[in-house]
């Protein structure tokens, strides 16, 4: 049977632990020599950004000014003093089908294999995409869309996937020959409802390590001069980003694919990476953010579990951001957005928040108090969010009835097999 799987055998993935997150993180009273708080009634008093006004003072009433005037100041912020402005994409992008209708799941779906050129007229930067359909299909499918830690071929047991290549420790690009190790879910699930499925290897468009961007796609987009990004210039983060809106120019010459129903899930630091492709290309109907935690969906100003001084501390994830984030460090009042910005930022689409009831490292708590606040956006569309709700227990499902919604699995850091059907039901119903 063909699975999703996650793999931590043989790329960087394993040396940095699992998306920016280790189990003795979870409860360790210091992390890189900064203090991590687990205690709610240590939590300093903190006061939120304003959704809802403009920098001139203005106030925000209804959606048309939303979309027209404090969105646009957001993206641009958030762009600047977070994840770092993307360049415009490629004037052309060349993509070559090596496999079209390969045979899958015993002849229920079809297996697509596609090589997208992140750079125009050079193959420099492939990046290789892996696609089921359902067979049977007489309409464009739309698609659940991850990037993923594994190549290709490690996040699914099939052997007629193509070898791809992961980084290594030392920095190198290797054959992705080991099979991976932990089964999440069942790709035929996905096949059955209805949908496809595509992933792709995040490490394909840029390393996941210090000065990754030597051999990733940032590297072609430095300024003369330069040796590195620079203040508001892209993270890898949004590097991540900028290469899945490359897959999206792919899906939408695609006949067979639905590109404006396309779903796109990420997990932890890729987590992040979605909710950012969200909220920078709207192209995406809707955005799945697991345990995106700090830097993500989780409100920075809560101070619970990882905050921006372990993401800003130079031997850890410095990288993922734009150099301007990691001066609020040592005064994140001063920060003119936090959580709640970026998830009212998808708006009116649907997103969900999927976190673990026992993963205090990402804080989920912080993103469930982020999607309230976020509500007052959706609202203004006439949508709904968990705003005067109570925080669900694990397992539970109420809030997937909003087009923000939230569930919260009981476990940790991650996916687990039983979060599958509960995206599925969430595509169902808004997808």
């Amino acid at each position: 049977m063909l699975s999703l799987r996650i793999t931590l055998s043989t790329s960087l993935f394993l040396a940095f632990s699992f998306c920016s997150f280790s189990q003795t993180e979870n409860l360790a009273k210091t992390v890189a020599g900064f203090p991590v708080n687990y205690d709610e009634s240590a939590i300093p008093p903190y006061t939120l950004p304003d959704l809802l006004t403009l920098q001139n003072g203005k106030k925000v009433s209804d959606a048309e000014t939303w979309m027209k005037s404090r969105r646009p100041e957001l993206l641009e912020a958030v762009a600047a003093l977070q994840y770092g402005k993307t360049p415009p994409p490629p004037n052309s992008i060349s993509f070559e089908v090596f496999e079209k209708e390969g045979d899958a799941f015993q002849g229920k779906a079809i297996r697509k294999q596609v090589t997208v050129y992140l750079t125009e007229n050079s193959k420099n930067h492939p990046m290789d995409l892996l696609i089921y359909l359902p067979k049977d299909s007489k309409v464009p499918v739309p698609i659940f869309f991850t990037i993923s830690f594994s190549a290709n071929n490690q996040s699914v047991d099939d052997q007629a996937v193509k070898i791809g290549e992961v980084w290594n420790r030392e920095g190198q690009k290797v054959k992705a020959d080991q099979p991976g190790r932990f089964q999440a879910t069942n790709v035929e699930q996905l096949i059955d409802s209805g949908y496809g499925f595509a992933t792709v290897y995040y490490g394909d468009i840029d390393p996941d390590f210090k000065d990754g961007f030597e051999h990733g796609i940032r590297k072609d987009f430095l300024k003369p001069g330069e040796t590195k990004p620079q203040n508001d210039e892209w993270g890898t983060i949004s590097a991540w980003s900028w290469g899945l809106s490359r897959a999206m120019d792919y899906f939408e010459k695609d006949k067979q694919i639905d590109a404006a129903r396309v779903a796109l899930m990420g997990v932890s630091r890729l987590g992040k990476t979605v909710l950012w492709t969200g909220i920078r290309d709207p192209r995406f109907k809707m955005i799945i953010a697991s345990c995106s935690g700090e830097g993500g969906a989780a409100l920075a100003r809560r101070d619970y579990g990882e905050n921006i001084k372990h993401m800003s501390d130079p031997s850890r994830y410095a990288y993922q951001f734009a150099p301007n984030y990691h001066a609020y460090s040592t005064h994140l009042d001063d920060f003119p957005f936090d959580a709640h910005s970026l998830i009212a930022m998808i708006a009116p689409r649907p997103i969900l928040l999927q976190t673990g009831n026992t993963d205090y490292w990402s804080d989920p708590k912080g993103e469930f108090l982020a999607a309230q606040e976020a509500s007052k956006v959706y609202q203004l569309f006439g949508e709904n969010g968990p705003q005067n709700k109570e925080m669900p227990a694990a397992g539970d499902t109420s809030l997937l009835e909003n087009k923000l919604g939230y569930y919260m699995h009981e476990g940790g850091h991650g996916n687990v097999s039983s979060d599958y059907p509960v995206f599925i039901q969430f595509m169902k119903k808004f997808l």
